[in-house]
């Protein structure tokens, strides 16, 4: 069975450039949110096995949308994007719960590294 997988990225290029590093035979995109709110709604919806989550998102940051899904959900499997290359953003993330960052400007192999990583899929 393939692992779920929502993107959580208000840029439609950068949602596009990450389904296109994800194998479809392995991953399947459950979603696409445009907001951080959006990225709430669709994860307690769809359960995904791993959400992908921008910081920089409109209605609601991508921290504060972390924040909110660890609360619901203790043992989700996020995932950090941006391209803000900051520590203190970086250790924000990680303190509340994410599972792993990933600096924009990146590619296909870094975000297929860090999804294994995290899924077991080494």
């Amino acid at each position: 069975m393939r692992k779920k997988i929502l993107i959580a990225d208000d840029t439609n290029f950068m949602r596009q450039m990450l389904k296109s590093a994800l194998d479809p035979e392995k991953y399947q995109i459950v979603g696409e949110a445009l907001t951080g709110v959006d990225a709430v709604e669709q994860y307690k919806e769809k359960k995904p096995d791993l959400l992908i989550l921008d910081i920089n998102m409109p209605k609601m940051n991508g921290i504060d949308a972390l924040t909110e899904v660890m609360e619901y959900d203790p043992k989700a499997n996020v995932i950090m994007c941006s391209d803000q290359k900051y520590e203190n953003m970086i250790m924000l993330a990680l303190k509340k719960g994410a599972k792993d960052f990933v600096v924009k400007p990146f590619t296909s192999s870094d975000v297929i590294k860090a999804v294994k990583k995290i899924l077991g899929d080494e």
